[in-house]
C-alpha cells in the first residue's frame, strides 16, 4: 500500500482491521466485519495492510513446537466458529480460518511475534509507527513470553506487558541490556508487574541487533551491586525489524 492510501484509511478502521486480522474481535463483531468486507473497500485496503504487515513476523521468533492439548484446543475452536453471513466474507478468511495455517505459523514462531501486534492494535488509534527492534522477552524454562520490547528510536525502548506476573513482596523486577560488545549489562530500571515502561537511551550506545535484554529478580530496590544478582525471569534478543 503506498504511504498516500495508507494515510487515507480513518485510524479506526486501521484498529479494527488491526484487531480483525489478529482475532482478538468477539464472534459478534467478527461477523460485522466479514458483513462489510466485500462493499467496504477501505475496510478491505486496512486488512490487506494488517496482513502485510503482520505475515513478516513469522521468521522473527525461534520455532516453538505447541503440545498437542494446544492442537486440540485451536481446533476445537476453530469448528466451534460460527460460519459467516456472506459467501464471500467466508472466502475472505477461509485462508486464515483453518488449523493447517495455524500450524504453519506456529512452526515458524508467529503465534509469538504476533503477541507484539496484539498490544499494538490495542493500544493505537492509528496506523502503527515503523518498529526498528522489537524483542519478546520469554521465561528461560518454559519460554512463555511475558514482555515485549519495542524501539522506534534507536535511543528509547518501550517494555510492554504480556501478563500480569507475580512478585516475591520483598523482591522487585530489575530491567537489563547488554550489546554484545559490552563488558557488563546496564539496568535499564525497576519494573512494576503489569506496567509498561519507556525507557531513553540516551547515555547508551545506540541499539544492536542481537542485542540482549532480560528481567531478572532482584531485593527490593534493585540490585546492591549494579549488576544482576538474582535469577532471570525473562529474557530475549534484539531482531531489527524495518
Amino acid at each position: 500500500m503506498s504511504p498516500a492510501a495508507h494515510r487515507a484509511i480513518p485510524p479506526e478502521t486501521h484498529e479494527l482491521a488491526g484487531e480483525y486480522v489478529l482475532g482478538t474481535l468477539s464472534a459478534a463483531a467478527r461477523r460485522e466485519v466479514e458483513a462489510r468486507l466485500d462493499n467496504d473497500a477501505v475496510l478491505r485496503a486496512a486488512v490487506l495492510a494488517w496482513e502485510e504487515r503482520l505475515l513478516p513476523l513469522a521468521g522473527l521468533a525461534d520455532p516453538l513446537s505447541p503440545s498437542p492439548r494446544l492442537w486440540q484446543r485451536i481446533e476445537r475452536s476453530l469448528n466451534a466458529r460460527p460460519q459467516a453471513t456472506t459467501p464471500r466474507a467466508t472466502n475472505w478468511w477461509r485462508g486464515w480460518d483453518t488449523l493447517a495455517l495455524w500450524r504453519s505459523l506456529a512452526a515458524g514462531g508467529l503465534a509469538t511475534a504476533a503477541l507484539l501486534a496484539v498490544v499494538l492494535a490495542g493500544r493505537l488509534a492509528e496506523a502503527p509507527p515503523a518498529t526498528r527492534f522489537m524483542v519478546v522477552l520469554v521465561a528461560p524454562d518454559d519460554r512463555a513470553p511475558g514482555w515485549v520490547v519495542q524501539a522506534s528510536s534507536p535511543q528509547r525502548v518501550e517494555l510492554i506487558p504480556l501478563a500480569t506476573i507475580e512478585v516475591p513482596a520483598d523482591k522487585t523486577l530489575q530491567f537489563w541490556t547488554k550489546a554484545d560488545d559490552w563488558k557488563a549489562p546496564v539496568s535499564l530500571g525497576l519494573v512494576t508487574p503489569g506496567r509498561s515502561l519507556s525507557v531513553p537511551l540516551d547515555a547508551l550506545p545506540a541499539l544492536q541487533p542481537n542485542q540482549l535484554f532480560e528481567l531478572t529478580l532482584e531485593p527490593r530496590g534493585g540490585s546492591p551491586i549494579g549488576k544482576p544478582t538474582g535469577p532471570v525471569r525473562f529474557i530475549g534478543r534484539a531482531v531489527k525489524v524495518m
